[in-house]
């Protein structure tokens, strides 16, 4: 049963959490992509349960019961992941995100190394201005105008944003089979995401030109890098540069999938992740 909680931080701040709960199971920290909230992935309760694993998780600050928080980086998340896990008596957990919620998992395992004992992430982000990748090669025109929006600063992201300027993610063929399918589960955490305003996407959009605040080269934990190279939302040469970057990482590549369809592979993931984590 998934239950959901407000916790105010220790600087004062409130973040919105979730917990599928089950004393003795493998926590799992869900990081959401942009812009969703941060329910985590109803298509893979059953897998889960199967696995003996409880799934915990958090609206990122700008998105449904979480308040905006200026100036984030995406190395914050280890210490909102520190606190929700504290919260609800987790000393270590793994952690999984898909799209920019990888980048986010990925940032939270550089700097939670005693804590965090698996990682999973799908179709993640490299850092902006990572040494030998071409950034925005092979990137949607959609993406790219937003994001270079983003690395020109606040105002012009915002009023990015607000010009109507519409977004399209070109979704692959597989995508939106996957998304006519166990994956129209987006629905339900996308539309809620972005009704009280663009906020939190501005926020997360800033985050992903920005420096992290974490190095993916110190995670010590096991890493799965999923992605597919028809993805052109997060490029797979992202992950070709992260699996470089970190030494404890594997790369599985699709090569007939997009951003959605790549979370076919989630389940096998989840196997993994149990392995590896303990």
């Amino acid at each position: 049963m998934l239950t959901e909680f407000d916790l105010e931080l220790a600087d004062g701040g409130v973040l919105h959490g979730y917990d599928t709960g089950g004393t003795g199971r493998l926590a799992v920290l869900w990081h959401h992509g942009t812009p969703n909230l941060g329910t985590p992935p109803a298509p893979l309760f059953a897998a889960a349960d199967r696995l003996g694993l409880r799934w915990i998780s958090y609206d990122r600050p700008g998105y449904g019961g979480s308040p905006r928080r200026l100036g984030r980086r995406l190395g914050d998340a280890a210490g909102y992941a520190g606190e929700v896990a504290d919260a609800l008596g987790v000393e270590r957990f793994a952690v999984m995100g898909h799209s920019g919620g990888g980048s986010h998992a990925l940032a939270c395992a550089a700097l939670l190394p005693g804590r965090v004992t698996a990682v999973v992430a799908a179709a993640a982000l490299a850092p902006y201005g990572a040494e030998g990748l071409d950034w925005y090669a092979g990137m949607i025109a959609s993406g790219v105008a937003s994001l270079r929006a983003a690395a020109a600063g606040p105002a012009a992201k915002e009023r990015h944003e607000s010009s109507g300027v519409r977004y399209d993610p070109e979704f692959t063929d597989a995508d939106e089979a996957a998304l006519a399918g166990v994956w129209s589960w987006f629905g339900s955490v996308v539309e809620p995401a972005t009704r009280a305003g663009p906020g939190g996407l501005i926020d997360d959009d800033l985050a992903y030109v920005a420096p992290w605040g974490a190095d993916p080269a110190r995670i010590c934990a096991p890493v799965l890098l999923l992605h597919g190279d028809q993805d052109g939302i997060a490029p797979v040469a992202h992950a070709e540069w992260l699996a470089e970057r970190c030494s404890t990482a594997t790369l599985r590549r699709s090569p007939h999938d997009g951003h959605i369809s790549v979370l076919h592979g989630a389940e096998a993931a989840l196997r993994w992740l149990r392995a590896e984590a303990g």
